[in-house]
């Protein structure tokens, strides 16, 4: 048989022309548990563009702090499925209890552990609280300190290694013609990511490097992961060293949500999740609710 992909997309963006644009902000999370946090960008970026809203500075910082974060929790819970898969539990029990303490800065940072309804049209709902970049570096660091555990148990064991590598091999052209993004595409070789090649938000004035891996098998795509982890947490430090200095409002003025007529137009809107490129495909007809919304899922685009 042949393998149909979308489904789920469709069910939301169809649910999406029936709310108003503000209600689609508690929706769109849902596309994507593991990482959520860009669904919620990507859309607030399309209504902020067709609306003309201009996102205050401080606001940006925090919405990649934000992302890093999720990026973080996603590839924890990656690492473990892909574990359990080997049947090495252990590293599955492990990365669950560590993406928790991602969750926990969600529920202090945005009032949600898994869904934080944070990003709106505008900017962000709440400032962050008073010390809560000290217990994000503190929770780096014990991240950092992990790393030679999962090292040991998953990325140098034998057991995985042997069999994770040469298994599901994606050539880079197979990657391309299918529309293969993010850490799959870039274990084969390829050096794309939207963060630096259509830079969104503040990404243009942080420095970071794009992990590849040539083999194009599972054992690469972990590897590109493994290295992408180190990279969050390098731009997280970052982000908390600028932000104390970055001052002002968190989100600009926007109508009133509940008889909001977004101005007629359309935009396509992309940014990098932890599964590679998602984008956002959104028509205004001038009205209180979408005309019509596509999701570009961040995976494989063609069966």
């Amino acid at each position: 048989g042949k393998t149909h992909v979308g489904y789920l997309h469709r069910a939301f963006e169809k649910l999406m022309e029936g709310r108003l644009w503000i209600q689609n902000i508690a929706l769109v999370p849902r596309i994507c548990v593991p990482d959520p946090a860009p669904m919620e960008l990507c859309y607030s970026l399309a209504v902020e563009e067709i609306g003309g809203l201009k996102v205050p500075e401080r606001a940006e910082w925090i919405r990649v702090l934000q992302l890093e974060l999720s990026r973080i929790a996603a590839h924890l819970f990656t690492f473990g499925g892909h574990a359990a898969t080997t049947g090495m539990y252990s590293n599955m029990y492990w990365g669950v209890a560590d993406r928790d303490l991602i969750l926990d800065l969600f529920e202090e940072m945005t009032g949600g552990r898994v869904y934080s309804i944070y990003n709106i049209p505008g900017g962000v709902r709440r400032d962050l609280p008073e010390g809560f970049l000290d217990r994000v570096s503190n929770t780096l660091d014990y991240l950092e300190s992990r790393f030679p555990d999962y090292d040991n148990l998953l990325f140098t064991n034998m057991v995985f290694v042997k069999r994770a590598r040469d298994v599901g091999v994606i050539s880079q052209q197979q990657a391309l013609d299918w529309g293969v993004t993010g850490p799959n595409l870039r274990a084969t070789g390829l050096a794309f990511d939207v963060r630096r090649d259509d830079p969104y938000l503040v990404y243009d004035r942080i420095e970071f490097d794009i992990p590849t891996e040539p083999g194009g098998d599972a054992l690469s795509r972990n590897l590109v992961r493994r290295a992408e982890l180190k990279q969050s947490i390098h731009i997280l430090r970052q982000v908390i060293d600028r932000l104390p200095s970055i001052k002002g409002p968190i989100r600009c003025p926007i109508p009133n949500p509940l008889a909001w007529n977004v101005p007629a137009g359309s935009v396509y809107t992309r940014v990098e999740s932890s599964k590679g490129e998602l984008a956002w495909y959104v028509v205004s007809d001038g009205s209180e609710r979408p005309y019509r919304t596509h999701v570009r899922g961040p995976s494989q685009m063609h069966a």
